[in-house]
């Protein structure tokens, strides 16, 4: 049998990408005041955005039950005896702790391997899209896990934000450097290194740290797979996807959009180039 692959909605895989892998993507939650969606499920990414900006409520974002992945988990071990589930970085979320704690209380007889990408958006899925190539093509479940394993160091992000507005609100940095950062008008260009979110860089004006992607990019190719993700300006990243497409001829880059998890923390305006090498 074929092995299943997991991942969570955190990877911002484009759903037709992921129904066409045959990847099972597992909603984490957002909620705004007492109203709680899956994302991907019971919100769209415009919606989100809406919300995000407009409404008077912050949205708290929560990691999927264990319980939940145990029923995912067994729902999939009626097809496979083996699964490879792939997630977002423990050291930022509790969806890597939910997955093992559901894996344990699977009955079914199916070996379940649960993997801790250390990433964050299509730096989840980029090794999802991997392994779920490598199933599609016969590898059994040991080969995938060192596929993937092997992958997850060669993971380059670069992303920058427009705002430090909700990188603020969401207790990420404190008020006084959110404060200085829009005085100053400056614009981070962040990664993410061995889990953890890090700025890479500080760069003045959006336009600048939009033009510094197009160098990170070029640095960091050739490359095995290459994403763009954008959360609200879409001619924006297409003009970069375009340029990815010209550095990288005939190989193909995915195109994907910061869903709510992610977009909870960088807010509108914010455009990424994610490598793997």
């Amino acid at each position: 049998m074929t092995v299943k692959i997991v991942t969570d909605s955190s990877s911002d895989l484009p759903p037709a990408l992921a129904k066409k892998l045959g990847i099972t993507v597992a909603p984490l939650y957002v909620r705004f005041g007492e109203k709680s969606h899956r994302d991907g499920v019971d919100i769209t990414a415009d919606a989100f955005y809406e919300k995000l900006v407009a409404g008077p409520v912050l949205p708290v974002t929560s990691a999927p039950s264990p319980g939940s992945f145990t029923e995912l988990y067994e729902g999939l071990a009626k097809e496979t005896r083996e699964i490879v589930s792939i997630h977002l970085s423990s050291k930022l979320s509790g969806t890597y702790e939910a997955a093992q704690a559901g894996k344990r209380e699977v009955t079914a007889k199916c070996r379940i391997e649960v993997v801790d990408s250390r990433q964050v958006s299509m730096g989840v899925g980029l090794p999802a899209i991997l392994a779920a190539k490598a199933a599609a093509k016969g590898a059994g479940i040991d080969e995938v896990v060192k596929m993937v394993n092997g992958a997850v160091p060669g993971i380059f992000l670069a992303g920058a934000l427009d705002t430090l507005e909700f990188l603020e609100k969401g207790g990420r940095i404190g008020r006084a450097q959110a404060m200085m950062g829009a005085m100053l008008n400056i614009k981070p260009i962040l990664s993410v290194q061995d889990g953890e979110v890090v700025p890479l860089e500080r760069v003045r004006t959006h336009s600048k740290a939009v033009n510094r992607l197009y160098e990170l990019l070029e640095e960091h190719l050739p490359a095995r797979e290459i994403s763009v993700v954008y959360s609200t300006e879409a001619a924006e990243g297409q003009k970069l996807l375009e340029h990815a497409k010209k550095l990288a001829p005939g190989q193909e880059v995915y195109f994907a959009r910061f869903g709510p998890i992610l977009g909870t923390y960088v807010g509108p305006g914010t455009l990424a180039v994610i490598v793997l090498k």
